[in-house]
């Protein structure tokens, strides 16, 4: 079983904070987008639209393509970035970026004297967005659409890490979220109670 643990959001964002621009803005693209760090590795400048604030991810490893908001923050360390070597967004490979991230996590965890950080890895951030969206709507259909997982059983995890860390007891209610019109039309006014676990299947998360 894959190993994982919560790491503080203000933890997260101190790395992100300490770090250059680009391993920075990287970071701070997988906080806000919940994407693979292969997946980071294919978006061209073309796949930005500046009027919406979105971003197109095209997916890798059974996901599901998807299109993203971004927040005015993340558009804006974008483009501090070069274009020297465009169409792509960034340049460097799967390999390079965990590189560069073990080479600043680790100055920025010593300079904080926070040990903790340096166990913060990129995919830290697709569990963390996972749990928080799964803790706030408990819609584990919402969940499953923007992480892009084709296999529900990858989402289902989501359930079991939200319960341990946040305790939740069984009569908790839930918030379900519309992605369009025919979704907004089929909700319920009024209050649906949690789904019951499931077993769960770790792969491809």
């Amino acid at each position: 079983m894959r190993k994982w643990r919560q790491e503080p959001e203000q933890e997260v964002d101190l790395l992100i904070m300490g770090c250059g621009k680009t391993t920075g803005t990287v970071l701070q693209t997988l906080k806000e987008t919940r994407i693979r760090i292969g997946e980071l590795t294919m978006p061209k400048w073309s796949d930005i639209n500046l009027e919406y604030k979105i971003l197109s991810i095209t997916p890798e490893k059974g996901s599901h393509p998807r299109i993203l908001k971004i927040s005015d923050r993340l558009l804006g360390m974008i483009n501090k970035l070069s274009r020297r070597h465009a169409p792509l967004i960034f340049q460097s490979s799967k390999s390079m970026q965990r590189e560069y991230l073990r080479i600043q996590r680790r100055k920025v965890a010593e300079k904080l004297g926070t040990p903790r950080i340096n166990e913060i890895s990129f995919h830290t951030f697709r569990h963390w967005k996972g749990t928080m969206e799964y803790h706030n709507t408990k819609d584990i259909m919402h969940v499953r659409a923007i992480l892009g997982h084709k296999n529900i059983n990858c989402t289902l995890l989501y359930i079991n890490i939200e319960e341990t860390m946040f305790n939740n007891n069984v009569d908790e209610w839930i918030t379900k979220v519309a992605h369009n019109v025919e979704e907004e039309t089929q909700l319920i006014s009024g209050r649906i109670p949690t789904r019951k676990k499931h077993k769960r299947n770790n792969s491809n998360l």
